[in-house]
C-alpha cells in the first residue's frame, strides 16, 4: 500500500497502449497506483477531466473514481456532508440495518450501516449523472461503460481483508448491442482483467507480461477457475496473507498468523464501528462470530465454503471430509505466488534498498532529440529515443505550465517553426530533465 515501487521495465500503464492507438484517456482524479502517475499515462488528470475536453470525434477512455462511499465518508464528520441532497425517503432506518453476524448489534453500528447504504444512494445519483451526459453527447449507444468497486465497504473484516466482504465487489458493464441488457454471469472475475479487458473490446493487443485476463472483446479467453488475493502493510501495520478462491470454496494462508486480526492502523481507528467493537471487546460483551476478530492469534489457514457460508465466519481447516479440497487450494496458491515471483515473504525494507539502493531515486536520461533542432527548409521528421530502459517519452508544443503533453510513438512531423518541449519517464524513477528544441521552419 503505497510503496512507491519500482515495477520491471516493461512495465507501462495500459492506457498508453490505449493512448498510442489513438484513445484520448482522461482520469478523475484519484491515483492510488503505488508510483506516481506518468505524463504518459493521461491526457488528462484532474478534477476537470472529462471525455468532453478531447478534440471532437476522437475515441475516449474515461475514469471517474466517485469517492463519495469512501471509509472517510461514513464518518460523523463527513456523512452529513456527503449526504446533504439526499431527500429523506432515499435515507435508510438503521432499525431495519440487516447486520453481518461479526459485528456487534448496537446503535452505532446499526447507524454507520445505514450511513453507508444512504452513501451508497448518493454515488448512485452520480453515476445516472454520467449516462446522462454520455446520452446528452450522442455517446450512449456506442460506449462500453464499466461500473466496479476497487474493494469492499470500509467497515472492519472488509476493506483491508481477504475475506468476500472485501473482495467480492460490484461488476456491471453496459456494451450496447452486445451484451443484452439484464445478462448476468457467475464468472469469476478479477480487478487485474479489467485492464486487458478494456485493451481487448479496443482491438489493442494485450501485453503477454500482464496478469490480468480479457473476458470481453476479440481477444476473450475462457473464464478463470480461479481468483487471488493479497494482504502486507497496509498504512502502519505489517502483515502477510494470500488467498486463493474458486466458485465454491475460499482458502486463506496467514503466514504471519502470530499477528491479530485487529492490529492497530490509525486511519481505520477513526470509524465508529471501530471504535464500539474495540469498546465493547474491552468489556467482555462481544458474543460468537463478534469475537473472531480479536483473536490474539489468526489461525495459520482458513477454508470457507462460500455458498453456505457467505460471511466467511465457520472454517472448516479441521475437518477432514474437505482434506482434498485443502490440497488442491494450497496446491493452487503456491503455484500461483510461483508463477508471479510473489516477493511478500521479502521484508519491505530489503525490497526497498533492491529497487531502489540507498533510497536514492534514479533519474531517467534525458530524451535525444534528432535533428536536435535548427532552421530547415521545410518540414522535417523528428526522432526521438531515451537511454533509459522501458522509458516512455512525453512532448508538447504548448508552453504553459498547463500544457497537454502527448504520448511519443512515432517521429513527429515539424511542418512549423515551434519550440518542442520533450521529457521522459519510467514507472520509479524521477522524470527526466526537460529538453527544449527550437525548429525554424522557412
Amino acid at each position: 500500500m503505497r510503496s512507491e515501487a519500482v515495477p520491471p521495465p516493461y512495465v507501462r500503464c495500459f492506457t498508453e497502449y490505449l493512448r498510442a492507438a489513438g484513445y484520448y484517456c482522461t482520469n478523475n482524479l484519484k491515483t492510488d497506483y503505488n508510483f506516481p502517475a506518468p505524463l504518459t499515462a493521461w491526457d488528462e488528470c484532474s478534477q476537470k477531466a472529462h471525455w468532453r475536453n478531447r478534440p471532437k470525434g476522437q475515441p475516449f477512455f474515461s475514469v471517474f473514481n466517485i469517492v463519495t462511499t469512501h471509509e472517510s465518508q461514513i464518518w460523523p464528520e463527513n456523512y452529513p456532508r456527503a449526504t446533504a441532497a439526499l431527500p429523506p425517503e432515499y435515507r435508510h432506518d438503521p432499525t431495519q440495518a440487516k447486520l453481518p453476524p461479526y459485528y456487534p448489534d448496537t446503535p452505532l453500528t446499526r447507524r454507520d450501516w445505514a450511513n453507508y447504504y444512504d452513501l451508497v444512494t448518493v454515488m448512485d445519483q452520480q453515476v445516472g449523472n454520467f449516462l446522462r451526459q454520455l446520452e446528452e453527447d450522442g455517446l450512449n449507444d456506442d460506449t462500453v461503460v464499466f461500473f466496479w468497486a476497487d474493494h469492499g465497504r470500509g467497515l472492519p473484516r472488509a476493506k483491508r481483508w481477504v475475506y468476500d466482504a472485501s473482495i467480492h465487489v460490484p461488476l456491471i458493464v453496459r456494451w450496447p448491442d452486445v451484451i443484452p441488457p439484464g445478462t448476468v454471469s457467475d464468472r469469476l472475475v478479477s480487478l487485474m482483467d479489467l485492464g486487458p479487458t478494456v485493451l481487448s473490446i479496443a482491438g489493442v493487443p494485450v501485453p503477454k507480461y500482464m496478469q490480468g485476463l480479457p473476458f470481453l472483446g476479440t481477444q476473450a479467453v475462457a473464464p478463470r477457475e480461479y481468483i487471488f488475493a493479497g494482504r502486507d502493510r497496509m498504512d502502519e501495520a505489517y502483515d502477510l496473507i494470500r488467498a486463493v478462491r474458486d466458485k465454491k470454496f475460499h482458502y486463506i494462508r496467514n503466514f504471519q498468523a502470530c499477528k491479530p486480526y485487529a492490529q492497530y492502523i490509525d486511519y481505520m481507528e477513526k470509524g465508529q464501528t471501530m471504535r464500539e467493537m474495540r469498546r465493547l471487546n474491552k468489556a467482555g460483551t462481544l458474543v460468537g462470530p463478534q469475537k473472531l476478530f480479536f483473536l490474539p492469534e489468526k489461525p495459520p489457514e482458513e477454508l470457507y465454503d462460500v455458498t453456505s457460508d457467505p460471511h466467511q465466519i465457520h472454517n472448516l481447516m479441521s475437518l477432514p471430509e474437505y482434506g482434498e479440497v485443502l490440497k488442491r487450494m494450497r496446491t493452487v496458491l503456491q503455484q500461483w505466488r510461483e508463477q508471479t515471483g510473489d516477493l511478500g515473504d521479502i521484508p519491505e525494507d530489503e525490497l526497498k534498498e533492491r529497487m531502489r539502493p540507498g533510497g536514492v531515486w534514479v533519474q531517467t536520461a534525458a530524451p535525444v532529440l534528432s535533428p536536435a533542432g535548427g532552421s530547415f527548409r521545410g518540414p522535417v521528421s523528428v526522432k526521438i529515443v531515451c537511454a533509459t530502459e522501458g522509458a516512455s517519452i512525453a512532448y508538447t508544443t504548448e508552453q504553459s505550465a498547463s500544457a497537454h503533453w502527448n504520448l511519443y510513438t512515432k517521429e513527429i512531423l515539424i511542418d512549423r517553426s515551434m519550440t518542442l518541449r520533450v521529457k521522459a519517464c519510467r514507472l520509479g524513477y524521477k522524470d527526466s530533465l526537460e529538453i527544449q528544441t527550437n525548429f525554424q521552419i522557412a
